[in-house]
């Protein structure tokens, strides 16, 4: 017989409870307890960071954590950004600048990439790269990844 324990969590400014097993993963927990599918799971180590989430502001690869650990934190998750009739500055400078193709790392970088301009709000190439170096995408290369920053950030600066 499994024990669950209940977790008051702030997902997307909605505030959710739930029963979780104590092993259940926070990523897991988004996706089949929340149903945000947004947050993807890759390598499930922490390693190519297709996970990443803002807990508290900060990002964190959930499949690191598990949902106990959100009991009465905030966390963001990618469907937060944007919608499609309204992107954010940053998802429309992904799509502009052909920064994704198969698009299963893109919420990580996303939401890597969310609090490291809002700290730095005209980084340099090197800064992007040093950024987003804990996040892999196997189909880009990177270039048009750092274009885009490039161009989200010089587009929130006029905004």
């Amino acid at each position: 017989m499994s024990q669950t324990i209940p977790v008051t969590m702030t997902v997307n400014g909605a505030q959710y409870e739930r029963f979780v097993e104590p092993r259940l993963l926070l990523s897991d927990c988004l996706r089949h307890e929340l149903g945000l599918t947004g947050t993807h799971v890759g390598c499930e180590h922490g390693v190519c960071g297709s996970c990443t989430i803002l807990f508290d502001g900060k990002p964190v690869r959930s499949c690191l954590m598990f949902a106990i650990q959100a009991q009465g934190h905030e966390i963001l998750t990618v469907e937060s950004l944007g919608t499609p009739e309204h992107l954010h500055p940053l998802q429309a400078a992904f799509q502009e600048k052909h920064a994704l193709q198969c698009g299963f790392c893109t919420p990580g970088f996303l939401m890597t990439l969310v609090p490291f301009l809002a700290d730095n709000p005209q980084p340099t190439e090197a800064e992007i790269r040093e950024a987003i170096s804990g996040n892999l995408c196997r189909c880009t290369g990177y270039q048009h990844i750092v274009e885009a920053v490039h161009l989200a950030a010089s587009q929130m600066a006029q905004a």
